[in-house]
This record gives structure tokens, C-alpha cells and sequence, in this order.
């Protein structure tokens, strides 16, 4: 399950509108027919039925793995056990949305005042636990519900069009939101934005925006995902939610990467469904253009009903004698000097690893759950044993066992842990000493380096040994890493400290090579070059699919690449294939090579390269 971009503004959503036309290569008279819905603010969960029968239910996770909640899934009021109607698939995955209604969660609450219980924060929080009970009956109370707004994996196709796929799942039991409709273009999609947000507070449960989704679904299919969201949809948020309150003082948060971030400690606000008392400053020239100082009287807005920031100051209020924010010189955290790098917007402290407050940060990475995710180890654990020191480093999570006991108290005999949750976490940590090359360069946590661009690192060089000895321009060849994300890798990979932490993993663990993600694909784990004007695909298309299909898809030719497709046009690179010898298709040969119609062609000799890079 894919997460989706946002939109904010009608610019946004006209942006989004012409990604997909530029990517579908449309003309301007085709209509962009759109699907319009309400965003409900509730926990996304993904249920499987088989012969028309609820088979499976889980949560989203981390959008690939998630966590079995079927029987509490069965307690919903208006979850269909059983599928009635014609036509019902013999496999159909429905996703959707888990919510508790605003009626329904004030009664709740109501109940447990009555009952000496506090009252939950917000409905999202109370459907969000409800539906991870152990025990079902507690998750019964909760009242849940769900709209189906959405479908995996079928057994055969359910229809053309989003909104007609839609009402199949509803003629099938299943709830959909109300006010949703095709919209047949952006003067229609903007009109529902603003009919939905007018009847928002009228409505008995929790929204934050409009999805809006291509309802097309060949067009669907061929705009694909970018990273972990669709190319198809976007939500357009609602403006969030502001209250007044007083910021007392202005602390400095260290990152992992060494980022001394300003943080507003102000008196507690119940601000879009939460109470707030901490909000990012971003910056000092934020700070700055906002003029804000401690003491001052401010607003605040919960950034995409997600990120509590601070808006404006109102200055009528301002204390007097108040000073303007100094930004600090040194680290608060280890005392090492902190430094504003041209182009920068943040100050960095530049203790690198000698810091408290990057290696704890770094560690927690290390085990998140896009990242190693051990089970039974997370934030709160690795907290604990750093402050013991029973884990100073990524390596020293694979000794815990080993040196259980020496120096320190033998885990099982801590508090909180017995002798099976000790065996258990063993367990788990050995469980991930094999792990994929991807999410081992995510797990590093180097800076600008997330898990699009691991997995580019790992689809190129399959193996640690490969990508640590990479040079800057090689990583810069690179299609999808520029020049500041090369510069950081290299510096990552040049610092010995690094290195050192690098041996340390590499001895105890077994990092798998990266696979393909097609693997039986015949142009799997290629580098491939587009250039020149392609006719019946876009080169944004072309560059997706091959990407589907395993390939690398390369900015520039060298003597690692496979395959030049050469579309009308085609100048430099198409020069330097020919001159290095490196296969030229057309591109209807490289749809017959992809598709498996025609074999792989041989690469022919090519001449030297001269001392300049010119053949």
C-alpha cells in the first residue's frame, strides 16, 4: 500500500494535473477526468476476501509489511464478513479506511469519565488502538467503522474507471464516503474542495483534505509510483488548524546528521485534535523573518494537521525587554563547534561521532523500521542501552548476546526484561544479520541518502565492496543522484571512523546483493540510456517501465552500459554508444528486448576513448 503526495493550494493541484499530462504526453483538448473523495482521517487497512468471504485484514504497516488484525476487523458494524451481490471476484483485496465517528467517540469518552478513566486525546489515536487490541472485545467498544475507498490484488479486472470500480464495492456491502464524485477537470475538482471543506463540520467523522485520483485506470496503470507514493493521486489538505498560546524559551535540537534545530517550548495548546507544547522553528532565518523571540504570544498551526509550526507572532503582545533569537556557536550536546555551510539553511555541529546526540540518533535509525527493524528493539531500548553502554554503535547491537553480562547486569535481569523477552530479542537480532544491500545504505543514515536513493545505489554496484570505492563522478552518472547527494556518499565512505563502523557490520553480518525486482525480466539488472525523441511513449514513461522491469535506467553512456535506445534526434550519447560499443536499439527493438519477443542483442567493438572522454 502506497502513501500519497499533498497538495496545499490550487497551484498545487494544477501542478499535479500537469505532471500527468506531461507524463502521458497529452494533448491539451484531452480531459483529466478526476475522481474526488474525502480524506478520512482514520488508520488505513487493507482486508482480503476469498470466494466472498473476509479471509485476511491487516494495517498498512510500513506499506509493505503490516500487522494481522482480522478477527478485530470482524468486530466493525459496517465491515462486510461475507460479499453479497453479483459478480463478487474470487480473490479481492479492498483497502480503506478504519475510523471511529465523532458521536460515537464522545460517548466513548462520556462512558469512561463515568467510569474514573481518562477521556482519549483525539479519534484517530482511539481508532488507530483500538484496532491493534489484543483482546477483541476491547476493540468492539471502540465502535470502529470503515470506508472502502480503493483495491489491491484481484482475481480479474473490476472496471475502467475509479468511480465505476467504487460502486461495484458498494453494491458488494462495503461503505464509501460520502460527497465523492468525477470531477471533469480542475474548475470541477477545485469546486469539491471547497464544497467538502464547507460541510466538514457537519460531518460525524475526521477529514483533512480531498484525495483526488485519475480515474482512468489505464492512465492509472502507466503513471505508476514514484518512490512510495502514486503518480495518479494526490490528497489536497485543508488549511490546518490554529490556536494562540506563549512561547516561554527556544531550545536547540541536535540531529542525527549533526543539525541544530531550533525548537518554540511553549505552554501547552490543544491545537487540530492533540495539545501541543513543542514546535519546530525550522531555522534561523525562519526565526528571523518571523521575527519570533521568547516570551513572545504566538500562533500555531498543526502543518498538514501533522507538524505543530509557529505562524506569526502577534507583536502587540510582546513582553517588553524581549531579545532577538542568538544562534548558538557551539553543539549543545557534546561543545563542538557548530557551522553554517554556504547554502545552508541550518547550522551543523560538527562532533560527527563523538556526539551523544548523533550517535544515539543514528542508532535509533539503525533499527527503524525502514531500516533494519529488529523486533523488541526500538527507540525506547536502544535509549536504554546507550545510556548503560551496552551500545555504543551499530556493530555492538550483534555483540549484545556475546557480552551479555560482561561488563554489565545480565539482560534478563534488568527491569522490565525476564528471561524470555531476553531470548526473544536475541532471536530477533540474529534473525537480521541478513539483510538486503538497500536497507543496509539506508540504515547508515547518511546524510541526503534515503531509501529511493539506497536502492539506486544497491540496483548499480549489488554489493557493499562495489559501492564503497566508488568515485564522485561515477555516483554522479547515476540517473536520480546529483552532485550534492555524490559529494555527501563519498565524504560518508572517506571518513575512517566510518569506515571502521563499516568493517565492524560487514564481519557480523550477511548483506544480501540486491535482486531486481523483476527478476525473470531479460533486460533485469541492465543500465539503460534513453535518448532522442521517443514516439509512443514519453521518456518519463519509458524511464518507469524500464525501472519496473529491473533495469537501471543511466543519464549518461559509459562502457557499463548495456543498451542505448535511441529515439529521433538522438545526438551525443548516441556518438558515444557507437563509439564504445555499446548496443543501439531503436525503440520498437527495445520493446520486443523488454517484452521478451526478441532476443538480447550482442554489443558491437567499439574504438578507445581519448585522454579528454571523446572517442
Amino acid at each position: 500500500m502506497l502513501s500519497l503526495g499533498n497538495a496545499l493550494n490550487d497551484d498545487d493541484l494544477a501542478e499535479f494535473e500537469g505532471r500527468v499530462r506531461r507524463f502521458l504526453n497529452l494533448d491539451e483538448e484531452e480531459p483529466v477526468v478526476l475522481y474526488g473523495e474525502p480524506k478520512i482521517d482514520g488508520l488505513s487497512a487493507t482486508l482480503h476476501y476469498h470466494e466472498g468471504r473476509l479471509a485476511l485484514g491487516a494495517t498498512r504497516g510500513d506499506g509493505e509489511t503490516g500487522e494481522d488484525v482480522t478477527e478485530n476487523l470482524r468486530t466493525l458494524r459496517d465491515l462486510p464478513h461475507t460479499l453479497t451481490g453479483a459478480d463478487v471476484p474470487e480473490r479481492l483485496e479492498v483497502r480503506g479506511e478504519v475510523y471511529i465517528g465523532l458521536a460515537d467517540f464522545a460517548a466513548l469518552n462520556r462512558e469512561r469519565e463515568a467510569e474514573g478513566e481518562e477521556a482519549f486525546v483525539n479519534p484517530r489515536n482511539t481508532a488507530s488502538g483500538g484496532l491493534r487490541q489484543l483482546d477483541t472485545a476491547l476493540t468492539a467498544k471502540r465502535r470502529l467503522r470503515f470506508f472502502a475507498h480503493g483495491w489491491g490484488e484481484v482475481s480479474e479486472a473490476l472496471g475502467e474507471r475509479q468511480g465505476d470500480v467504487l460502486a461495484r464495492l458498494a453494491a458488494w456491502g462495503f461503505a464509501l464516503a460520502p460527497h465523492a464524485r468525477r470531477c471533469a477537470g480542475l474548475d470541477e475538482a477545485r469546486a469539491l474542495h471547497r464544497e467538502i471543506e464547507a460541510v466538514r463540520p457537519s460531518l460525524d467523522f475526521e477529514i483533512d483534505g480531498v484525495v483526488f485520483k485519475v480515474d482512468r485506470l489505464d492512465w492509472q496503470e502507466r503513471l505508476g509510483a514514484a518512490g512510495r507514493a502514486p503518480r495518479w493521486a494526490i490528497a489536497y489538505k485543508f488549511p490546518a488548524e490554529q490556536a494562540e498560546t506563549v512561547l516561554h524559551r527556544i531550545s536547540i535540537s541536535v540531529g542525527r546528521t549533526g543539525a541544530l534545530t531550533p525548537v518554540a517550548e511553549l505552554e501547552p495548546v490543544y491545537v487540530g485534535g492533540v495539545t501541543v507544547s513543542r514546535a519546530t522553528l525550522h531555522n534561523e532565518d525562519v526565526i528571523a523573518e518571523r521575527g519570533i523571540r521568547a516570551g513572545d504570544t504566538v500562533v500555531v498551526q498543526r502543518a498538514g494537521d501533522v507538524i505543530p509550526q509557529v505562524v506569526r507572532v502577534i507583536e502587540e503582545k510582546r513582553p517588553a525587554g524581549s531579545e532577538p533569537f542568538v544562534p548558538p556557536a557551539v553543539c549543545p550536546e557534546c561543545g563542538s563547534h557548530a557551522v553554517r555551510e554556504e547554502g545552508e539553511a541550518v547550522r551543523r555541529c560538527t562532533g560527527g561521532l563523538i556526539c551523544p546526540a548523533q550517535a544515539l540518533e543514528r542508532l535509533r535509525h539503525f533499527v527503524a523500521r525502514d531500516a533494519f527493524d529488529i523486533e523488541g528493539l526500538g527507540a525506547k531500548q536502544i535509549e536504554a542501552f546507550w545510556a548503560e553502554g551496552r551500545v555504543k554503535s551499530p556493530a555492538d547491537i550483534f555483540d549484545i548476546e556475546e557480552k551479555d553480562g560482561d561488563p554489565h547486569t545480565p539482560l534478563a535481569e534488568r527491569e522490565g526484561w525476564g528471561e524470555t523477552s531476553a531470548a526473544n530479542l536475541f532471536r530477533a537480532i540474529e534473525a537480521r544479520r541478513r539483510i538486503s544491500l538497500d536497507r543496509f545504505i539506508h540504515a547508515l543514515g547518511i546524510r541526503h541518502v534515503g531509501q529511493t536513493t539506497a536502492r539506486l545505489l544497491a540496483r548499480r554496484y549489488r554489493t557493499v565492496d562495489d559501492w564503497q570505492g566508488e568515485s564522485l563522478e561515477a555516483l554522479t552518472d547515476i540517473d536520480g543522484i546529483g552532485p550534492v547527494v555524490a559529494q555527501a556518499i563519498v565524504e560518508f565512505v572517506a571518513e575512517p571512523r566510518n569506515g571502521a563502523i563499516l568493517d565492524a557490520l560487514c564481519e557480523r553480518l550477511d548483506i544480501e546483493p540486491f535482486e531486481a525486482p523483476t527478476a525473470d525480466s531479460p533486460v533485469a539488472g541492465k543500465t539503460v540510456v534513453f535518448t532522442g525523441k521517443l514516439q509512443q511513449m514519453t521518456r518519463q514513461e519509458a524511464k518507469a517501465r524500464a525501472e519496473a522491469l529491473g533495469a537501471q535506467v543511466a543519464g549518461s553512456v559509459s562502457r557499463a552500459t548495456d543498451y542505448v535506445v535511441a529515439g529521433e534526434e538522438a545526438g551525443s550519447k548516441l556518438k558515444r554508444a557507437e563509439a564504445l560499443g555499446v548496443a543501439v536499439l531503436t525503440e520498437d527493438e527495445w520493446l520486443a528486448v523488454a517484452s521478451g519477443e526478441a532476443p538480447p542483442p550482442a554489443a558491437e567493438p567499439g574504438g578507445e576513448e581519448g585522454s579528454d572522454g571523446t572517442a
